[in-house]
């Protein structure tokens, strides 16, 4: 077993060693995750090789861990911000006002005052509306233009809700010269789990008709911001494809122009893998249907829970076995003279009929209440919408691993805020 995985497989059963479902206080055997903060550190390695001249912004709405957070702050990383929480994470993990992008082009009136009170200056818009609300509340702000994309490859599609479209570019650059705001820059996002390695190519050709616009009303773009959208499957294949279309349309800037800055939003990209989830198995159902045998799982997480992505962001996670009868089976590789497998399907804890996360699944036949299961590839878009739903928490235990030697010294620094006020 790589060392990799023996660093998560102990973390895993050192935990689980710990519990005696017995007699363990309420909540004892509850959920917990396994991060690999060397995932994430490998991530940005990757990122630095093959996109190397655009500066990632972490999406924190993907995964706001603390620790997660304190190194983005460490590898340099700016921050991409949605509401006054998500600013207020970034700033209490050590990130820099100037390195927050306020990426959301309809805000609340109070959070803009907020951004402007804590020093947050770089926002997006999309609409009149906007640019006449933020000359009345912060008129320094300094602004990007989100502008419409085909999204239509996207897991989750996003220009249903934002994006100027072509026809309004440029009456909004006009309405913002005559108020005296500040365009500084471009903005587009492709959508969550876009699956189109070309994605980007018509995006930077319009971003490029904007700059190109802008001159038009004594504007000098300063931030082409390309969004996120990012995947770890085929991420060398887009890299190579953004930066074939950037040396074709932004050689002249990127060459020419000190102040020119290209930053994305990646953030599933770099957490998704990060993270793995044990979870108990609390029941076990039998079905005979018409002598055919099958079992259905009952774990004390659900779609409510962790698994949200389930159901808006068209995640399938894969059940795999843990522990079962005092044997560890972390990264388990099944082999033909193995013991039988059959057909579950498994559920989650609430009330609510909708809550199950595999319909269709094969486990070995002998799974009893009391065992565990794990889930890899759990680190975007879990913790971040997990909801109390039925009284069930949704503040679980996070235990990190740092299974890259160079970011080990740092783990009393990352780690501060969960032993200071729990994760």
């Amino acid at each position: 077993m790589h060392k990799v995985h023996e660093q998560i497989r102990d973390a895993f059963m050192t935990r689980i060693d710990g519990v005696d479902v017995d007699t363990c206080d309420a909540g004892g055997e509850d959920p917990f995750f396994v991060v690999d903060l060397g995932e994430v550190y490998r991530q940005h390695l990757r990122w630095k090789k093959n996109l190397g001249r655009v500066e990632p912004f972490y999406a924190v709405k993907c995964n706001p861990d603390p620790a997660i957070l304190r190194l983005m702050v460490k590898l340099g990383n700016g921050f991409d911000c949605a509401s006054k929480a998500e600013i207020d994470m970034v700033l209490r993990a050590g990130g820099h006002p100037s390195k927050i992008i306020y990426a959301q082009p309809c805000k609340t009136n109070s959070y803009i005052r907020y951004a402007k009170s804590v020093g947050v200056s770089l926002m997006t818009f999309d609409n009149a509306d906007e640019l006449y609300k933020i000359k009345q509340l912060y008129p320094a702000a300094r602004l990007v233009l989100r502008i419409e994309t085909d999204d239509s490859q996207a897991a989750c599609q996003l220009s249903c809700k934002f994006g100027a479209q072509k026809s309004s570019v440029r009456p909004l650059l006009e309405t913002a010269a005559s108020l005296g705001l500040q365009v500084v820059g471009v903005s587009f996002h492709v959508g969550s789990g876009n699956e189109d390695p070309n994605a980007y190519r018509k995006c930077l050709s319009d971003a490029n008709d904007v700059f190109s616009a802008a001159l038009d009303y004594g504007y000098k773009m300063e931030y082409l911001d390309i969004g996120g959208g990012f995947n770890s499957e085929d991420f060398e294949k887009v890299a190579a494809n953004i930066n074939r279309e950037l040396d074709g349309m932004y050689m002249d800037r990127m060459m020419n122009d000190s102040d020119f800055k290209i930053i994305a939003e990646p953030g599933r990209y770099y957490v998704e893998m990060a993270s793995s989830l044990a979870a108990h198995v609390i029941a076990r159902r039998t079905i005979n249907d018409q002598g055919v045998l099958s079992h259905m799982l009952y774990l004390n997480d659900g779609v409510y829970g962790n698994f949200s992505g389930i159901m808006y962001d068209h995640q399938r996670p894969l059940p795999r076995l843990l522990k079962s009868n005092g044997r560890c089976f972390y990264n388990y590789e099944r082999t033909p003279s193995d013991r039988h497998y059959t057909k579950y399907s498994i559920w989650g804890p609430t009330c609510d009929g909708i809550d199950w996360i595999s319909k269709k699944c094969f486990l070995p036949d002998d799974i009893k209440t009391g065992d565990w299961l794990y889930f890899t590839k759990m680190g975007a878009y879990t913790t971040a919408s997990a909801t109390a739903f039925n009284g069930f928490p949704n503040d679980h235990q996070h235990i990190y691993v740092y299974t890259e030697a160079a970011i080990a010294p740092w783990k009393d620094e990352l780690e501060l805020d969960v032993r200071q006020n729990g994760f």
